[in-house]
């Protein structure tokens, strides 16, 4: 039962959540160990905790973006990424807060704001700041300050560096708080561990996706402007995925270059030996794939991602709501589900919404209808687009629309939605609505940047 229990999903995000919580608030229990120095009042120590405490979650973040597969599991990398962009959000507020306080309680601590006449100390503190606020702005407005993604990229870990280094030197350098030896080689050892992650990342990893090749097999296209990327494994037996994963990939240059996109696989996950993804031309990058010649050597890194029916093997059935190249994961699902039929003896139905413009948009049209013959699977196509005789589902999916076709149990699917995000959004709510529970719904976001 206790192995069960630490098996249990829920649990082990608890565990994630308690231990980022620990850390964060080490700082000030490590405090506690030695008393801080006298007469300082509550105000001084109440704006030194707060700066321990985001510099202990500026070094958190760096864990956040390794794409640690314990942690990844537990959440989905989509999700881990937007909570390290609002933490880090709240970070940057309690690195301004922590000298305001001082400013407000002891005012002549202003003058440690002339660079050139302050110590040390201070210039570290002034300089992290700088470049934190640096951070926060090229990220926030990136695409409107132009910046493109790589060399936004190679910035934006420059900049952490340097805003973990300098504000943990401020604190070093002040010495009230960190006095003791032990304390100071602590925070040490907790700022080479976040450098040893950006090190992981940037290095690391890549060297080991540089043992592990592939090599583009065919480059498909299909309806809807998509263009299928087939890639088999060099010299390496290749990675196995649950249906519904993603991976980072790397076409023609090295990975050290880190010019990587995620894109979800649309093969079967069973099948190492010929993976594929099925990428939409809608930007610079993805306009290209098209002109990929076979034999163009490719990496990945994966896979990744929560957004799988393996991980409900008790539903009774599964809903999938795709838009456009939302298609992309659940097809995945459903060839791997098809292969896989006859093996575990699985007969629970599947009921795939699929919204498009028109019907010359509708991706894998007629692979769908070979699955149908080869699985339990209800398809309903929703086109904005209809032409003149058109019978099927018009408009959007909305409340009405999935009313008409969602089981009356609501609580015995598991409902997965991959789509733009404003799709996303309207069937959310109106599954909310219609009372299917939000543990029963999954959604796939690809604002990973």
């Amino acid at each position: 039962m206790r192995s069960l229990l630490m098996r249990s999903p829920v649990v082990v995000a608890a565990c994630w959540i308690g231990a980022y919580i620990f850390i964060t608030l080490l700082p000030l229990v490590i405090l506690l160990v030695y008393p801080a120095p006298v007469g300082r009042g509550f105000w001084i120590d109440f704006s030194v905790a707060l700066g321990f405490i985001a510099l202990a979650m500026m070094a958190l973040q760096f864990s956040l973006t390794a794409r640690i597969n314990r942690i990844e599991a537990s959440y989905g990398i989509d999700i881990i990424l937007q909570f390290h962009r609002y933490i880090s959000l709240v970070a940057f507020a309690l690195v301004l807060i922590h000298p305001l306080i001082l400013f407000v309680v002891q005012p002549e601590t202003l003058q440690l704001l002339n660079f050139f006449t302050a110590p040390w100390r201070a210039k570290m503190a002034v300089l992290g700041t700088l470049a934190l606020i640096a951070l926060v702005v090229t990220t926030i407005w990136r695409q409107k300050l132009k910046i493109p993604y790589e060399p936004w990229r190679t910035l934006h870990g420059v900049l952490a560096v340097l805003t973990v280094g300098l504000g943990l030197g401020h604190a070093i350098a002040v010495g009230n708080y960190l006095g003791l030896f032990w304390k100071a080689v602590l925070w040490t050892a907790i700022a080479l561990a976040a450098l040893w992650l950006l090190v992981y990342v940037r290095l690391v990893k890549p060297f080991f996706m540089l043992k592990k090749p592939y090599l583009v097999e065919e480059v498909r296209p299909e309806h809807g402007n998509v263009w299928t990327l087939a890639l088999r494994p060099r010299g390496h037996e290749g990675i196995r995925f649950d249906p519904g994963q993603f991976a980072w990939i790397t076409l023609e240059i090295s990975p050290f270059r880190m010019r990587e996109h995620p894109f979800s696989m649309s093969s079967n996950g069973d099948n190492p030996e010929r993976i594929e993804f099925s990428i939409k031309a809608l930007g610079d990058f993805t306009k290209t794939i098209k002109d990929v010649k076979p034999g163009t050597k490719a990496f990945l890194d994966g896979p990744y991602g929560v957004f799988t029916t393996e991980r409900y093997e008790d539903s009774a059935g599964f809903v999938l709501i795709a838009g456009g190249i939302g298609i992309t994961p659940m097809m995945s699902i459903l060839v791997t589900q098809a292969e896989r039929k006859a093996e575990r003896k699985d007969e629970r139905p599947y009921l795939l919404i699929y919204a498009s413009k028109t019907w010359e948009d509708v991706t894998f049209s007629e692979e769908l209808d070979k699955l149908k013959e080869k699985l339990d699977l209800t398809i309903v196509h929703v086109l904005r687009e209809p032409p003149e005789n058109w019978s099927g589902e018009k408009g959007y999916v909305d409340k009405e629309l999935l009313e008409r076709y969602i089981p009356k149990r609501r609580a015995t699917r598991q409902y997965f939605i991959c789509a733009a995000p404003k799709m996303m959004e309207q069937v959310e709510l109106a599954l909310h609505q219609l009372d299917v529970p939000p543990t029963n719904i999954h959604m796939e976001h690809f604002n990973l940047v």
